[in-house]
């Protein structure tokens, strides 16, 4: 007997053969390759004749439907048995992919009416797309599945691969990432994604952040065709959000009610030092010859790095000592100082006085400033009111000056100015409409 080879082929590997129903075996004892005539076909084993593309695996809620992404392909040497005019049939296999002798391990054929599992193939079958929806999923669908392809006269069963469908009562919790790091002032954004078993009911992202914030959500598809829902949160953080909680919730939709998982974070948020502040001990004023401790506390993220003590004397800053902790013999007084410093900037303290028992404490630097800038603004102000006065009373006529004067002497006002004119004229009121006689005494007063 003569053995049928497909022209331009090599020698068949010997393993298992993925298909059924052979009708004639002819072995020629001079090959030692043995090939199958199968409905007219030659298969020889090892080969696949149905290569299936599909996840390794499916998580699924209870009561929710589950989509496998499918496509499949024909080994070129059986292609020619594939015509798309006729009519193709997917069929799944539960547990094992040999059903020869447990037939209730076909659990769906898509071209039966009625199947064990409720579902539809989605896909194209014709353009070998065999996406298959199954519904109303229990916690019996777990297990794995493998495919198989009927189409006269070709029949086959991928027996290398299948999916793993794992359902259970309550969802996975969603996926949290952050994208690049989180520094004080820098805007960031935060990614948290929910795997969409379902794409007809996919779940709804919500957040739950110290701050606001924008969102942008979208359905997005793996290598693997299996999809999953993006939401990403953008926001520009605060010192103040540093070691805060942040949430991202998954709602899934399951007949009437829904079912939720969440992922919680702690944000790690990168700032220069922030309050710091200088403390000194003993506080009380001290004698010359003891110990003091001048302490600096700052909060950073990373921590400090490096603190640094100055003195400020006579009005000069000096750097004195480094550390966070700084001790001294008492000799002098003086204002102090702290900076804490780290790899994002530093922070600048308190000034803290060291005052000498018996001595005058000195007086801050900044109190000279602020009383010399209120005196200058307090003398410009009189000049402003001075020469307003004089350029009022250069208009008056000469008789109305002398009158003005002259009532001034018995007045209130003018009785305190020794320097003005000594004519009296007795104990008289100025008159009610000489306003302004009267204005100008106020202002002679506050010249003086």
């Amino acid at each position: 007997m003569a053995v049928q080879l497909p022209p331009n082929r090599g020698p068949c590997q010997s393993s298992r053969v993925s298909t059924h129903h052979w009708t004639e075996l002819k072995i020629h004892q001079n090959f030692p390759d043995v090939g199958l005539y199968v409905a007219g076909v030659l298969v020889c084993f090892g080969e696949r004749h149905l290569i299936a593309t599909m996840p390794d695996r499916l998580d699924v809620l209870t009561g929710s439907c589950v989509q496998i992404p499918c496509s499949f392909d024909i080994p070129h040497q059986n292609k020619y048995t594939f015509n798309s005019t006729i009519l193709t049939s997917g069929v799944w296999i539960k547990e094992n992919s040999n059903f020869g002798e447990r037939p209730d391990r076909v659990i769906f054929n898509s071209t039966e009416m009625v199947n064990r599992y409720q579902g539809k193939i989605t896909g194209n079958m014709s353009q070998k797309n065999c996406t298959t929806v199954f519904f109303n999923v229990t916690t019996s669908y777990t297990n794995k599945y493998n495919l198989r392809i009927e189409r006269q006269p070709f029949r086959a069963t991928d027996t290398e691969k299948s999916v793993n469908i794992v359902v259970s009562d309550l969802p996975s919790s969603p996926n949290l990432t952050v994208s690049g790091e989180v520094k004080e002032g820098t805007p960031v954004s935060l990614n948290c994604s929910a795997v969409a078993p379902c794409p007809e009911h996919p779940p709804e992202l919500t957040w739950t952040l110290p701050t606001q914030f924008t969102t942008e959500n979208q359905l997005q598809e793996y290598p693997d065709q299996t999809k999953s829902v993006l939401s990403t949160v953008t926001f520009t953080p605060s010192y103040l959000h540093h070691e805060k909680n942040i949430t991202c919730t998954a709602v899934y939709p399951v007949g009437t009610s829904n079912k939720t998982a969440e992922h919680n974070m702690m944000l790690n948020v990168s700032f220069s030092p922030k309050d710091t502040s200088a403390s000194i001990s003993p506080a009380h004023p001290v004698s010359v010859g003891s110990c003091v401790n001048l302490t600096c506390s700052s909060t950073a993220n990373p921590p400090v790095t490096n603190f640094t003590w100055f003195k400020i004397s006579e009005g000069k800053t000096t750097q004195v000592a480094s550390g966070q902790s700084y001790t001294l013999n008492v000799t002098v007084g003086g204002l102090y100082y702290c900076e804490a410093r780290n790899s994002h900037g530093c922070g600048k303290s308190n000034e803290v006085q060291l005052a000498i028992k018996g001595q005058e404490e000195p007086v801050n630097p900044k109190v000279f400033e602020i009383v010399g800038k209120t005196l200058g603004l307090i003398f410009l102000f009189s000049l402003i009111v001075f020469f307003s006065w004089r350029r009022r009373t250069s208009r008056l006529p000469r008789g109305f000056d002398m009158t003005d004067r002259s009532q001034g002497l018995n007045s209130p006002v003018g009785t305190v100015c020794s320097n003005q004119a000594t004519v009296s004229r007795g104990n008289q009121e100025p008159p009610l409409n000489n306003l302004d006689g009267l204005q100008a005494q106020v202002n002679q007063r506050g010249a003086c």
